[in-house]
């Protein structure tokens, strides 16, 4: 047995009102991890502070973290003599409910004060508890939220006893100048709320003393030395007294929860590294039909939340996903039978459109694509520039849709009535006809030649028409399609590019990435500026731009532009116009309405649903793939009179954030960049300007956030060698497993948890 002596050298004192009659007798029962011993001298501070005479110590036994520990503190008007253990407590403090049997009341009297950290509160009492004055706090949940030890072993010490100073009535006073003695006023707070959360109950009347405690078994016989055949270890089993067992299980990884299409991120790189293209692109096709594309033209949430950013550099999940759908075998996955086919028209061959086909083809009904133009892909065709999506990626993947049996015609225009004749000939009609409404501005000079709408500037060109340009071109806006008209114009001959954009660099909503290029080309960005007018001789010559301040937030929590009178007239040569897209509704006919992306007839729900942009406006390719297919599921469901799929939202709690990743567990490794072009040859041509990888191995760098990955981190890390490989995963022996939390606290990618034992609530 270790012994800590910790004597007041204060002299004694009246004892104030309301203190326990004295010497005073408190008896600590906790696990190793838990704070016990400090507890103990905590308690014996709170009354040293008050001029008694203390005594604290601590019983130790053998075993390790989460075994369970006694330790006893002695309070007089004298000074303390008795060196022994405490048998007959008046107080006892139990720092772990599952403790909390006869053993921990042996000794005790009634009327005793006990004092319990439960999650039950007073329900951790029965009736053989009757007889003490009860006191309960979840400490552990109080501790938690303070930040007092870690997410695998709370340290609840400091918080139980300052509900302890509540039941037996000291001062507030009191407590802080002894935390702030033993150097613990950082746990203050936590104390603070413990004293005054603390729940306490009288005895009942008749109480009884409890009951004795039960006799032990028979101890085995012990082997003689001559009859000793074989060595074994010698093993503590776990008892009655742990009170959480650890658990394998997937947590959520932020790059999946920040995909907008609802990729399995960590999934499909984690079967690249281990099983190679195919395998990863089973598991990338099954939410994501256009891995090429989005490979290039992804604006990458996934990267902006990936936990290694926080470490050496975010993972390029876009490169890979490129690397897979370039590499993935032409032929997709036959699709399933379904026990009763249905049909489908989906409206629109964007991405949303394309989503929800190939979702709905995929398990195995009959879809058929309408597209007004004459090739398929939306704006994934017309809207984004060859050197960032080739005609011939896009191509690629339209294949791979096609080739499972998607009906597709093109050339076909749909109207209102259109509209309602395919709704009477298919179980479901999808409408994904995107931002068709330019954004536009209203000021002298709009009509005049050379100022154009910019989409149908980039539709021009990437049809193959003869668009030339010279001069100074001003581009206005700040999206993706102004930074893609700038570099188009750049490549169409303009000898200078000046993006003008009415809020400043870190509000433009184009990727990053692409304003960094088109700076390296040479465009020009001139912020915080708005036209105010155009003027030319029959063409415009010259452009007013107006100096903008930042007002207060609007809808979108970004402030809102103020346009000053303060303006300078630039000369330019012409002017294109991507000043955002909104959506048009004149597909669904006239007196219904949409809900949630539905259409209703008055109050009758239809089966014509939207998808993508024309229902979000998120405008992203990777929000309208998972528009598409959500969408597609939904309407699927209504069709076969089942309640649609529910859309699950991880809560932040089951996110892997970087403070549960294990940094030290991985090496430094910078992220591996892409091939492009050189800046200068690049803008002379529409050659694709990104390469792509050299290789795979940046899927080597991905920490599997929430993902066992067999790394044998718990079974080495486990005191007790209780974690032995089992299958494709580990078994945890519960018979001596002590709930220490180390494997847990250990895994370096949140792959485990605690779990607390039934017998603890």
């Amino acid at each position: 047995m270790l012994v800590h002596d910790l004597v007041s050298e204060c002299p004694s004192a009246a004892v104030r009102a309301g203190a326990p009659k004295l010497p005073l007798e408190i008896r600590v029962h906790g696990r190793g991890g838990q704070g016990g011993v400090t507890c103990a001298k905590l308690l014996a501070c709170l009354y040293a502070e008050q001029g008694l005479h203390v005594q604290a110590f601590g019983d130790y036994g053998s075993e390790r973290a989460g075994a369970p520990v006694r330790a006893f503190t002695r309070v007089d008007t004298a000074p303390v003599t008795n060196r022994n253990k405490v048998y007959r407590p008046h107080h006892l403090l139990v720092l772990d409910a599952a403790l909390l049997g006869d053993d921990v009341l042996d000794g005790a009297a009634p009327g005793a004060v006990l004092l319990v950290n439960s999650a039950r509160g007073l329900g951790v009492f029965t009736e053989r508890h009757r007889s003490f004055r009860v006191a309960a706090l979840d400490a552990t949940a109080v501790a938690r939220r303070h930040g007092i030890g870690s997410t695998a072993l709370v340290i609840v010490n400091t918080t139980v006893a300052g509900a302890y100073a509540r039941v037996v009535g000291i001062p507030w006073e009191v407590v802080e100048r002894a935390y702030r003695v033993l150097e613990l006023e950082g746990d203050l707070p936590a104390a603070r709320e413990a004293y005054d959360g603390v729940v306490v109950r009288a005895p009942g009347p008749g109480a009884t003393a409890p009951a004795a405690p039960r006799a032990r078994a028979a101890a085995p016989p012990v082997i003689g030395i001559a009859e000793l055949t074989e060595d074994f270890p010698t093993r503590l089993p776990t008892g009655t007294w742990r009170t959480q067992r650890p658990r394998y299980r997937s947590h959520v990884a932020p790059c999946n929860a920040a995909c907008p299409a609802g990729n399995d991120v960590v999934g499909f790189i984690g079967a690249l590294r281990t099983g190679g293209v195919e395998a990863a692109a089973r598991v990338l096709l099954a939410t994501q039909p256009l891995p090429s594309v989005c490979g290039r033209v992804c604006p990458g949430p996934c990267m902006s939340a990936c936990n290694r950013a926080a470490y050496d550099g975010a993972v390029n999940v876009r490169a890979l996903e490129r690397w897979i759908g370039d590499r993935a075998g032409p032929e997709p996955e036959r699709p399933r039978g379904a026990p009763r086919p249905r049909r489908f028209a989906v409206v629109g061959s964007g991405p949303a459109g394309l989503s929800a086909a190939f979702a709905l083809r995929s398990a195995g009904h009959a879809v058929t694509i309408l597209e007004a133009a004459p090739r398929l892909g939306g704006v994934l065709r017309t809207g984004i520039p060859a050197y960032r999506l080739p005609h011939e990626v896009l191509d690629a993947d339209l294949a791979r849709i096609l080739a499972l049996g998607v009906d597709a015609r093109c050339g076909y225009a749909v109207d209102t009535s259109a509209v309602r004749e395919l709704a009477a000939g298919h179980d479901a009609v999808i409408l994904a006809a995107g931002l068709q409404r330019a954004g536009d501005l209203d000021v002298p000079g709009r009509s005049l030649r050379g100022v154009v709408d910019g989409l149908g500037f980039l539709d021009a060109v990437k049809s193959g028409g003869d668009v030339s340009l010279r001069g100074h071109v001003v581009v206005v806006g700040g999206g993706n399609t102004a930074v893609d008209c700038a570099r188009t114009a750049l490549r169409c001959g303009a000898a200078r590019v000046t993006i003008a954009y009415r809020r400043g660099r870190a509000e433009m909503p184009a990727i990053a990435a692409e304003i960094e290029e088109a700076v390296a080309e040479g465009v020009e960005l001139l912020l915080h500026r708005q036209p105010v007018a155009f003027a030319g001789n029959g063409r415009v010559e010259r452009v007013t731009l107006a100096e903008v301040e930042p007002g207060a937030p609007d809808a979108s929590g970004r402030r809102r532009p103020v346009v000053t009178d303060r303006t300078r007239a630039s000369a330019c040569d012409g002017v294109l116009l991507a000043l955002g897209q909104g959506a048009d509704l004149g597909l669904v006919p006239a007196g219904w309405s949409v809900r949630e992306s539905r259409a209703f007839d008055g109050e009758r729900p239809t089966n014509v649903w939207l998808a993508g942009d024309l229902a979000t406006g998120e405008g992203t390719v990777t929000h309208a793939i998972g528009s598409g297919r959500r969408i597609a599921l939904r309407a699927l469901a209504a069709a076969e009179g089942r309640a649609a799929p529910a859309e699950v939202v991880p809560a932040p709690e089951e996110r892997v954030s970087p403070a549960h990743v294990r940094f030290s567990h991985f090496e430094v490794m910078p992220q591996r960049p892409e091939r492009h072009a050189p800046p200068a040859a690049r803008a002379r041509g529409f050659e694709e300007v990104s390469r792509g990888l050299d290789d795979a191995s940046e899927a080597e760098r991905c920490f599997s956030c929430g993902r066992c990955t067999r790394c044998d981190t718990c079974l080495l890390s486990c005191p007790e060698g209780v974690v032995s490989r089992s299958g494709d995963g580990y078994a945890v022996d519960e018979a001596f497993c002590k709930g220490c939390g180390m494997c847990v606290a250990e895994c370096p990618r949140r792959a485990m948890e605690m779990t607390l034992e039934t017998s603890a609530r």
